[in-house]
């Protein structure tokens, strides 16, 4: 596992708010705050510059709207994972969101210990979704995408998509399944292409939505 600090760039109108985030995750260690925006320019800006690991992006922000930031990050640096951050558990934009590239989405009142699992969990590549929101989720799935049949998946990509959808990274997906960590990825590749989805998030929502593999129960990844 890698020692390297996760690299983080926090983004939100509230700099009560930023600051609270900043001593929370300074003192837990392990994280360093390269940058903090108050607007979503800004964000774009520092992004660029700062080449963050982590976006924690609140969903309103000022100028340009954190759904349209995600949507630019996820084009212009890819590399940049978006947390998306909302006060709301029916924040109209929650599914936008994940449309356009946010890796993972957290209330506001979660805890410092929710906070940092899904920041690692993320940073690590893993998908990381919270259970209050994702079935609303998988609601917007299934009414604006039932009719997109995915290509036919082998056995073997259901069974790598399970385990995704479960939150394993790579590693633990090729030591379950006696693959290397190679054809994992190569096989992650084929499978985003077939569901016309982007990340690993996207791929665990469609694939659940469209019965191709089982909900994930809520204790898989202890």
């Amino acid at each position: 596992m890698s020692t390297m600090p996760i690299r983080i760039l926090l983004a939100d109108d509230h700099r009560m708010f930023r600051q609270g985030l900043r001593e929370l995750l300074e003192r837990k260690g392990g994280f360093i705050i390269v940058g903090e925006a108050s607007t979503g320019r800004e964000v774009l800006a520092q992004a660029a510059a700062l080449r963050p690991d982590i976006v924690l992006l609140d969903i309103q922000m000022p100028e340009i709207d954190g759904v349209a930031v995600a949507r630019q990050l996820a084009q212009t640096h890819p590399d940049v994972k978006v947390i998306m951050l909302t006060m709301y558990r029916q924040d109209q934009h929650l599914f936008e969101a994940i449309k356009a590239g946010a890796r993972a989405y957290l209330l506001k009142d979660a805890d410092a210990d929710e906070l940092i699992d899904v920041i690692e969990r993320v940073h690590r590549g893993e998908a990381a979704l919270d259970p209050t929101v994702t079935l609303r989720v998988f609601d917007e799935f299934r009414r604006l995408s039932i009719d997109q049949d995915a290509e036919q998946l082998t056995e073997r990509e259901r069974d790598i998509l399970t385990l995704l959808a479960e939150g394993h990274d790579n590693r633990t997906i090729a030591q379950r399944l006696f693959l290397s960590e190679k054809t994992v990825g190569n096989r992650l590749s084929e499978i985003f292409q077939k569901l016309g989805v982007s990340n690993r998030t996207q791929a665990a929502l469609v694939a659940v939505q469209r019965g191709l593999i089982a909900p994930p129960k809520p204790d898989s990844t202890e």
